[in-house]
């Protein structure tokens, strides 16, 4: 009897991956192919949303190629894609435009007017979706005001995964986590918002009808077909987006279950009931299905901190040596604070125009007690947001991470100790993929239900919080929340 293997595609802002696991989440295969991000102007990222698609083609024709036909049943693909991208289309699908990504923040003043005016507090109210430069919606306010040509021609408009799904299956549908993302999608009535599609000018047609994650893609394209080498009768399923499918591959799919993931940027989540909004815009309420959402909030400032770092000091080594050095330097850094928004920021703050600031420095500072207060930096800044959801979700019953910065147990302590809580992390690094696989598990009925995944998951670690550093790490933080709420309302003024 032949085993069973499926297939996750995850396509991210920094490489499109496919990984073939067996039904407990073992790892058989992984191909990854990077994509470049493209930056014509201050503020502007973007994409090419045909060679996002030729890159998912070759590692989706890389792993399968990999497959043993003979000892394996390839069961299925489920999709997964990052959030807040923008592509205008004509009639057949052609784009028109590049592909608009996150962290594009032209749409700043359009954000901000929002904010100003009351408006944007009335949409995040129904939408969820904190008012942002990342959002489409806002993207398309600037388009708009700006008369951009792509969007005056639009057919229509699409994420990457609609693209991907159009130019693969000739069918236009949007999963619900998908059309969350867009900041115009009413999660409490599951409806398009039609104040947000009228300011972005856009008609609902001009956006795809939403469906359930567990949807299942037919009719793949022949010539799609032939080039990526899936075998007869492979099933496709929808999926859904990147943040809750990373919780999902964690086993964090029950309230209080909460999951941290921090690659160049970072979020923290967690699955409820439901859609309930925080009133105050500190964190996102993004729709999973028709009755569960996720909750929690981004940071732009992960991994790609450190990096900044280890550029400006010019350190010759790579991460792990460059974390190492901050390994026995005491909690709190010697009296060192860093806000690390360096790359603006979104929650807890929601300020495109903060930057990271230094408090505290002396002459008799060491590196070492420098690295160590910016690696402290992003774990603070995680804590905060954590605060925030504690408001809407209650006190975390367990805590998973994922993502590049956490293969440092260095830093994982560092989070655990300020945090005060065991946190775990799996063998794997692929919890995306793995949570769109087990989607589409689910959908072709070979796994009963989403929480089962739990019973599903490679093998995990432990990291035990330190109580002696977390309460030395209390008192530090309690003056990092005093210094960022100090320092920046000062960015709306420049």
């Amino acid at each position: 009897m032949k085993g069973k293997l499926v297939v996750g595609l995850d396509i991210g802002t920094t490489s499109a991956k496919a990984v073939v696991f067996d039904a407990k989440g073992k790892l058989y295969a992984e191909a990854e192919e990077m994509v470049t991000t493209h930056y014509p102007e201050y503020g502007y990222a973007e994409q090419d949303p045909k060679e996002v698609e030729t890159a998912a083609r070759k590692v989706m024709r890389d792993v399968l190629a990999a497959v043993d036909e003979e000892k394996y049943e390839l069961v299925a693909t489920g999709l997964c894609t990052a959030m807040h991208s923008l592509i205008c289309v004509d009639e057949v699908g052609n784009p028109l435009s590049k592909m608009l990504i996150w962290s594009d923040g032209r749409a700043g003043e359009q954000a901000e007017r929002l904010l100003d005016s009351g408006k944007g507090d009335e949409i995040y109210s129904r939408t969820g979706t904190p008012i942002h430069p990342m959002t489409p919606f806002t993207k398309l306010m600037w388009m708009k005001e700006n008369e951009e040509p792509a969007y005056k021609q639009a057919k229509s408009f699409m994420t990457m995964k609609e693209y991907l799904v159009y130019h693969w299956f000739g069918e236009r549908v949007i999963d619900y986590a998908m059309a969350s993302s867009t900041g115009m999608f009413d999660v409490k009535n599951q409806v398009w918002d039609k104040e947000a599609l009228e300011l972005a000018g856009v008609e609902e047609s001009q956006l795809a009808p939403v469906v359930e994650p567990t949807y299942e893609l037919t009719g793949l394209i022949p010539e799609v077909k032939e080039s990526l080498g899936v075998p007869a009768n492979h099933r496709f399923i929808i999926g859904s987006a990147d943040g809750q499918l990373a919780n999902l591959g964690s086993g964090a799919t029950s309230p209080g279950e909460v999951n941290i993931s921090v690659g160049t940027s970072g979020a923290i989540r967690q699955f409820i009931d439901g859609a309930p909004i925080n009133d105050k815009m500190e964190t996102f309420t993004y729709a999973f299905s028709n009755d569960t959402s996720i909750i929690g909030g981004p940071t732009n400032n992960g991994g790609i901190v450190l990096q900044w770092f280890k550029d400006l000091i010019k350190f010759p080594g790579n991460f792990t040596a460059i974390i190492e050095t901050a390994k026995d330097v005491e909690p709190g850094a010697n009296g060192i604070l860093f806000l690390p928004y360096v790359n603006g920021e979104r929650a807890p703050l929601w300020v495109q125009k903060t930057a990271g600031n230094f408090y505290g420095l002396q002459v008799e500072h060491t590196q070492a007690e420098v690295t160590r207060a910016v690696l402290e930096g992003i774990a603070f800044n995680i804590y905060q947001i954590s605060q925030s959801l504690e408001k809407l979700a209650g006190a975390p019953k367990k805590i998973t991470v994922n993502g590049g910065l956490t293969r440092s147990e260095i830093w994982v302590q560092i989070l655990a100790d300020i945090f005060g809580e065991d946190l775990y992390f799996s063998e794997t690094h692929h919890n995306a993929a793995w949570g769109a696989a087990w989607v589409a598990l689910v959908a072709a009925g070979e796994a009963k239900a989403f929480q089962d995944i739990k019973e599903n998951l490679p093998t995990e670690k432990k990291i035990t919080a330190n109580k002696e550093n977390h309460e030395a790490y209390q008192k530090v933080y309690k003056k990092y929340e005093k210094l960022a709420d100090a320092v920046t309302v000062l960015f709306d003024e420049i």
